[in-house]
């Protein structure tokens, strides 16, 4: 049984004690700049309420619960804003909360955090009195006083100072998620880490492998040291060598002045190779010769040194494709490969996408000055019914703006505002698309394309071609004079599969979708044309 799954237990025994709609526990987290509250499990609140981090000072009911000693309830009129306020789980409509009492958790004689409880009916806890409160609070931190054991409280408070550390170097977002994949993921980081193994991240744009690393680093006995990053996608061939391992003054034109390479700035502590399946053969060639003896010498300088460096990769591309295709050292690769972790895309965590939004609507919330941004209903089930192509990043900007076009037409008054369908913009294109914006032939040869048996067979599509579409056919029949049917078609797929990837930044799932096809036959067609992919 997991952490979160006590958690829950012990709320679901709240609720049978007192009748409620909803119940949260809370955790105060270490914080340098402000208290803030986590919830740590919740029952009957909206799954976006876990995504959700409350400030105290921004929250003054929570605020006063926390001073309050041994617990108050709130007076139906108070007036004070409700940080559950159209949280509340199963809503047909945003609705505010009407009756609120809570009281501080204390564990080893320290305060824990916070356990609420909420109603609608402003008389739901005209019944429960200071014992009945106070049994509630022996109970709950009876029970957390136990997980801490299991967890080993000491280890547990020394990976949230590493980790507040590291939200101090501008790292202050988590792996939030409950679904089995993200459950797995952690698990396996937090089996790694504390070991001196390289380590291969590895998932789609977007997924927050940098998160990844960063768990990495500050559940390692490194924490203490940098995390230096350097993005390999970013690093021309000709500086390779001064980026990576520093340069004495004078070394070339330009160098003024003696300069620290990356490895060494990252010794004793962790080097992260972000994007480095797009580091070019000469210069994996020199990163390889300092994995293997830990030896760096600056350009320009006689001096060898020795550093001290944990590697984490990461890349979202599959490197031993790469390597098949001669664009990937096969021993690098190996050295790199010790311990592979794939990040789950969006599309396979399920509701996490719910808590994620939270945790964007939280920070928007606060960015923008408003007042509790809300995801309505509708809402939630768009998010869920999306396939999130850029994963966690496209949520992210998706949610700034929604959050922005949300607080346009609401203004800042009221006790929330709703985020609603509209004002995430990921309504279906209309049945009726104009003629000049449906597929082209040339989209409707690749999306019809199932089997390489099958490909000659798939010219006579029946669909509307406009000019630019007839122009490029007539190219292609040109090129393809004097061959066969099935050549001159895998001609024009190849030309349509690599045009429709350039439009898309290199994003096949997105050229996939303009094809109309599953985005594993997509990449299996356009592997078999011998199309250069990133995916």
């Amino acid at each position: 049984m997991t952490p979160d799954s006590r958690y829950r237990q012990l709320l679901a025994a709240v609720r049978g004690l007192v009748p409620c709609d909803a119940a949260a526990l809370l955790r105060l987290m270490p914080d340098e700049a402000a208290a803030v509250l986590q919830p740590v499990a919740v029952d009957g609140l909206a799954e976006e309420a876990l995504g959700r981090r409350f400030p105290v000072a921004a929250h003054p009911r929570l605020a006063r619960l926390l001073a309050s000693g041994k617990g108050l309830r709130f007076a139906a009129d108070a007036g004070l804003p409700d940080p559950y306020d159209g949280l509340l789980e199963h809503q047909q409509e945003l609705e505010a909360v009407h009756d609120c009492m809570g009281a501080p958790l204390r564990v080893d004689g320290r305060i824990w955090g916070l356990v609420t409880l909420d109603a609608l009916d402003p008389r739901a806890f005209d019944g429960v009195d200071d014992a009945r409160l106070q049994g509630i609070v022996r109970l709950l931190e009876t029970g957390i006083a136990a997980e801490e054991t299991i967890a080993e409280m000491a280890r547990r408070a020394e990976q949230e100072q590493a980790l507040a550390r590291a939200a101090s170097r501008g790292g202050s977002r988590e792996l939030l998620g409950r679904s089995a994949a993200m459950v797995r993921l952690r698990e396996e980081i937090d089996t790694v880490a504390g070991s001196d193994l390289t380590v291969l991240v590895l998932g789609e744009t977007g997924v927050g492998k940098e998160l990844v690393a960063e768990r990495l680093h500050a559940r390692s006995a490194r924490r203490d040291r940098p995390l230096v990053q350097i993005n390999c996608a970013a690093l021309p061939e000709t500086l390779a060598d001064s980026e990576l391992f520093g340069h004495k003054r004078g070394a070339f034109t330009g160098a003024i002045a003696d300069r620290s390479g990356k490895f060494e700035l990252a010794d004793g502590g962790t080097l992260l190779l972000d994007e480095v399946g797009e580091l070019p053969l000469p210069v994996q060639a020199k990163l390889l010769r300092v994995l293997q003896s830990g030896d760096v010498q600056r350009p320009g300088s006689d001096r060898v040194q020795k550093v001290d460096v944990r590697v984490i990769a990461a890349t979202n591309r599959d490197l031993r494709e790469e390597v098949a295709r001669g664009r990937f050292r096969a021993d690098l690769y190996h050295r790199l490969s010790v311990y592979p972790l794939r990040v789950p895309p969006l599309r396979e965590r399920g509701r996490d996408v719910l808590a994620l939004a939270g945790g964007f609507l939280e920070e928007n919330q606060h960015r923008l000055g408003a007042r509790n941004l809300r995801l309505s209903p509708a809402a939630s089930q768009a998010l869920l019914g999306h396939d999130w192509p850029g994963n966690v990043r496209e949520l992210e900007h998706l949610i700034s703006r929604a959050a922005l076009r949300a607080l346009s037409s609401a203004g800042r008054g009221g006790r929330w505002i709703a985020i609603e369908p509209g004002h995430l913009g990921l309504a279906s294109p209309p049945v009726d698309t104009p003629a000049s914006q449906r597929p082209s032939v040339a989209a409707a040869v690749v999306a019809g394309s199932r089997s390489s048996a099958d490909a000659d067979l798939n010219v006579d599509v029946g669909v509307d071609v406009d000019s630019s579409s007839k122009a490029g056919v007539d190219a292609d029949a040109g090129a393809g004079a004097g061959v066969g049917l099935r050549e001159a078609t895998e001609r024009f797929q190849r030309r349509w599969i690599e045009d429709a990837l350039r439009r898309n930044g290199g994003a096949m799932a997105a050229a996939a979708r303009e094809a109309g096809m599953d985005r594993s036959n997509f990449l299996r067609l356009a592997r078999r044309l011998g199309v250069t992919t990133r995916d």
